[in-house]
């Protein structure tokens, strides 16, 4: 069974998911989350006795109102070995930094999978925890983000007080 909360953010209402202990989603607009309560057995913890999701909702608090730069708590990441590996380099990537995608290519030694990085920050469920927000075109322009929204990775650039072009 899957737990959620609501967190009133800067960017609007965010849906925090967990599964036994960990956190397993971030939906950052409402859509997202009634498309994934519509196939999945999930209840809201309202008597917040899931202690992970109290966590996850104070670090987020933190990083939106305290500059908080990461996140330390457990986390459910599915996806393939390529997919974890690239989640695992974001989470490298510094607060108020950003890296293209072929900077991330580079880093993990396959400069040609720049396409294929876009796809796996496209499949992270956990944006912001995963911070997939810091990846942007190599001119410094904004690309896709959630799909098509861009103006969630504009804000949250803009929180951490990085450039970027539109």
């Amino acid at each position: 069974m899957y737990y959620y909360r609501l967190y009133e953010s800067p960017l609007g209402t965010l849906t925090i998911v967990s599964k036994q202990d960990k956190i397993t989603n971030l939906f950052l607009t409402t859509e997202q989350f009634e498309s994934f309560k519509s196939g999945t057995d999930v209840v809201s913890d309202q008597t917040q006795k899931c202690e992970v999701l109290q966590i996850a909702i104070q670090q987020l608090h933190e990083y939106f109102h305290e500059n908080r730069k990461e996140f330390h708590f457990p986390m459910e990441l599915n996806g393939t070995d390529f997919q974890k590996k690239i989640w695992k380099k974001l989470r490298e990537i510094p607060f108020g930094k950003v890296w293209s995608y072929q900077d991330v290519a580079m880093a993990i030694g396959q400069k040609n999978a720049v396409r294929a990085i876009g796809q796996a920050n496209k499949a992270n469920k956990l944006p912001i925890f995963i911070p997939c927000h810091r990846v942007i075109g190599k001119n410094k322009k904004l690309t896709g983000y959630a799909g098509t929204k861009t103006e969630l990775k504009a804000t949250l650039l803009t929180h951490e007080k990085i450039p970027f072009k539109e």
